[in-house]
């Protein structure tokens, strides 16, 4: 297909030729194929002595030149049926095609008496479509190009092509080897999901055969558009398939079965951690099943094999005679390796960081991935750290507390350079480290108090504590060769818990990696308020996404997600895919082009869209008229019988009371409802918070009215133009968070309201309009009576503004006048 615009040359109602032309010529170059290799051409003909002529001859100039007699293009036009059905007209030449090639006939255009003589017909191979005609294949598939120009100079052609018989297998079609798939479904809303999921129930077939459902499979992910309402089913049986559908159907929980909902602009956090998430196999899955991480695993082997004598894959592989990773100089190795290759694996699936965060030895990995450190650097940081790691062994050692930083801080005071805070990983989650007695001690004073710790068995050594100082100058020498790069992904550093200047990850920062506080929970705290909305961790077991989580909730960041990549024991494709299907439902884009390396499945027919239908006919009698709907939404109170202070007053008493994310969500709730409520909807489920205004359904007199009351239901003024300035739901209440006080409202509030209400009222006036300057003068005398300068003429009575209404103060500039 192809698009261009010729508005400019011969003004903007007159067709342009050659512009024609180059369209047709560039959807030919883009489709691969010759004039000649097409058929048909489905004109967009509107019968005018201008337009005709023009569009007729630029065909005859691409399709007709050199055109074997007996092989001419056919052209039509459907306008000659159906008339001029304008913004449609392009897609309306579309069916007819597709309906021409499902029967093989090509239709007689009605109502050509003869050919137009302003065009040179004995010039090329076009003829008129005078006559119903037979349309078969010759060798090669039926194509037909469609033609659509735009009154402003738009001008549009695409080429249609014969598709494969439906469940007729593609040549050299491979078995899929019982590898796991996703079938991704979607819907506007969560009830067009399940019932997209119920028709989709209908192909698990397990008679079709492996082939078959990848097909569908293949065809999900790339011929169907992802809505905001996302599940994903991963399986590689067909009754793990008929599970996962039938229990979206339900609306039940299952193993194999991913669901979400899906937002713009998401940015993503790979997440790489230290020691502690290696386990022995944890990377023999995806060796054996994903080409691309065992690529990377032996540009791994290449770079730890000066400085290492075992060999990485017998490690991962568990080889007879190969060392364990019961030795930290070989643990530490290995699981680097395998977060670089399990990044890389990522990124094969379209998924690249928009910053990088390590924790501890994790940060090795991390700025590698960044592009700081080559790949033969970051392998000899980590031999060379490992191994000095593993000659301190046995002295010191590490404990968890369950405790809030500064809790933790004065918990160790009593041992005063014997330990020190090694980590801080979440809001209650704290690491000290130091000596071994003064350890015991500390784990006995929580016990008594009942406070959650305990020791670290795996950490042999005392790591960002004063043990490292014994190790600082050997350190220092072992690491002097690192050269950082300028990397091509942010780096925030764990290290000084702020985002990191390449060039200062230099040797000197890697010896401060294994000597300070690693601050992890102050990183996310901040990524979280960048609005980082995805955090990846990038191991083979996730050991800091309850760390994560915890940190999230604490910042009160209800939109944000955390993801693992593998877990122990399940390090193979199935697992990588479901961790892929929780992005893909969160609205990050998944390229799952790998999941089918090597197959070629077979080409189904899938079940159109599930609509959820509903009908607006007035049945039945006419019903005595009930009591008007409600304008505001559940946190809207408006009693009449006065009592209360109105929806307004109550609702922004009620948000005062709220934190940030309840209060963000209780205004997009507001939003939605009343969105529903103008467009007719049975609830606010059905408005996607992120889905634009336009595509919703709105128009300037919904639009209006959405307006008039969003400004009633929260007491402030707002612009006829709101939902063209903030376009979605979603915007809208960022925006109405904007206009309102961050806390509770004070006892101004009334009065604040009452003059919010009287811009409403009251019409734009000019100092040249004798009511204007009247109305002007009595505000003046307002203003002047608030700021104490005088009494005026009612003398020294106080006057209630607070609790005064709109009708009581306009009352009130009456009696000033």
């Amino acid at each position: 297909s192809a698009v261009n615009q010729d508005g400019a040359s011969n003004g903007l109602t007159a067709p342009n030729g050659p512009a024609q032309q180059r369209v047709i010529r560039q959807a030919l170059a883009t489709a691969g194929l010759s004039p000649h290799d097409v058929d048909a051409v489905e004109g967009h003909g509107t019968g005018t002595t201008l337009g005709d002529p023009i569009e007729a001859q630029a065909i005859q100039k691409v399709y007709g030149s050199g055109r074997p007699e007996d092989r001419p293009l056919w052209l039509g036009s459907l306008k000659s049926n159906i008339g001029h059905t304008q913004a449609a007209a392009g897609v309306a030449g579309v069916i007819k095609v597709v309906q021409a090639m499902r029967h093989g006939v090509l239709p007689r255009t009605l109502h050509v008496d003869e050919p137009s003589p302003d065009v040179d017909w004995a010039s090329g191979g076009v003829r008129l479509l005078t006559e119903e005609r037979r349309w078969e294949a010759a060798g090669r598939p039926l194509r037909a190009g469609v033609s659509s120009f735009g009154v402003s100079g738009t001008n549009a052609h695409v080429i249609l092509e014969q598709p494969e018989p439906v469940g007729a297998p593609v040549p050299g079609t491979a078995p899929t080897d019982g590898r796991p798939l996703p079938w991704a479904v979607s819907g506007r809303t969560p009830a067009a999901l399940s019932a997209q999921a119920a028709r989709l129930l209908a192909l698990v077939d397990p008679a079709r055969g492996a082939s078959a459902a990848a097909g569908v499979a293949h065809a999900l992910l790339t011929g169907r558009s992802h809505f905001e309402h996302r599940a994903v089913v991963v399986a590689a049986a067909p009754d793990a398939l008929t599970e996962g559908l039938g229990a979206l159907v339900r609306g039940e929980p299952s193993g194999n079965l991913v669901q979400g909902v899906a937002a713009d602009g998401v940015k993503t956090a790979f997440v790489f951690p230290g020691h502690g998430s290696q386990w022995a196999g944890m990377a023999q899955g995806l060796l054996d099943s994903s080409p691309v991480f065992a690529d990377r695993i032996e540009d791994c082997v290449r770079a730890l094999a000066p400085h290492v004598d075992w060999l990485l894959v017998d490690v991962l592989r568990e080889a007879p005679g190969a060392p364990t990773l019961e030795r930290l100089d070989v643990a530490q190795p290995a699981l680097w390796a395998v977060l670089v290759a399990l990044a890389a694996q990522w990124e094969a699936y379209g998924v690249r960081p928009d910053a990088v965060v390590g924790h501890r030895q994790g940060e090795v990995a991390a700025a590698c991935v960044a592009g700081i450190l080559s790949l033969e650097d970051a392998a000899r940081i980590v031999v060379e750290r490992s191994r000095v790691l593993a000659s301190l062994a046995g002295k010191g050692g590490m404990a968890s507390l369950a405790l809030p930083l500064a809790e933790a801080e004065r918990r160790i005071e009593a041992w005063p350079g014997r330990l020190s805070v090694a980590t801080v990983n979440g809001p209650s989650a704290v690491v000290v480290a130091g000596d071994e007695a003064a350890l015991e001690e500390l784990l006995a004073g929580c016990a008594e108090r009942g406070e959650r710790a305990r020791r670290i068995r795996a950490a042999t050594v005392a790591g960002h504590s004063p043990v490292i100082e014994e190790a600082r100058e050997e350190l220092l020498e072992r690491l002097a060769f690192v050269t950082p790069r300028r990397g091509r992904v942010p780096f925030h550093s764990t290290v000084t818990a702020a985002l990191a200047d390449p060039a200062e990850l230099d040797g000197g920062y890697w010896y401060r990696n294994i000597r300070q506080t690693v601050r992890f929970a102050p990183v996310v705290r901040d990524l979280v308020e960048a609005r980082y909305t995805v955090f990846v961790e990038v191991s083979p077991h996730p050991v800091l996404a309850g760390s994560i989580q915890d940190t999230v909730e604490e910042a009160d960041a209800a939109d944000v997600v955390v993801t693992e990549t593998l877990r122990r024991d399940h390090g193979g494709l199935d697992r990588f895919l479901a961790s892929a299907a929780v992005l893909h439902a969160r609205g990050v884009p998944v390229d799952w082009s790998p999941a089918f390396r090597g197959l070629e499945p077979t080409r189904v027919e899938l079940p159109t869209y599930a609509f959820q239908r509903r009908r607006f006919w007035l049945d039945g009698a006419a019903a005595p008229a009930g009591p008007l709907p409600r304008a505001g939404n559940d946190l809207v109170e408006d009693d009449l019988d006065g009592t209360n202070p109105g929806p307004a007053g109550t609702l922004l008493s009620r948000l005062g009371a709220l934190g940030p994310a309840a209060r963000a969500e209780a205004l997009l709730d507001l939003v939605r409802r009343q969105t529903a409520d103008v467009l007719g909807h049975d609830g606010p489920e059905e408005v996607g918070a992120e889905r634009a205004f336009k595509e919703l359904g709105l128009e300037s007199l919904t639009a209006v009215d959405l307006r008039n009351r969003l400004a009633t239901a929260v007491g402030r003024r707002l612009p006829a133009t709101l939902v063209f300035d903030h376009p979605t739901p979603g915007a809208v209440a960022r925006h109405l968070a904007t206009l309102l006080p961050a806390g509770p409202e004070t006892g101004h509030g009334t009065a604040r309201e009452a003059l919010a209400l009287l811009e409403q009222v009251v019409p734009d006036v000019t100092a040249t309009d004798p009511d204007g300057l009247e109305l002007i003068a009595r505000l003046r005398e307002l203003v002047t009576r608030w700021g104490g300068e005088t009494t005026g003429p009612g003398g020294g009575d106080e006057i209630d503004l607070e609790s005064a209404t709109d009708e009581e103060l306009f009352e009130l500039m009456d009696s000033e006048a």
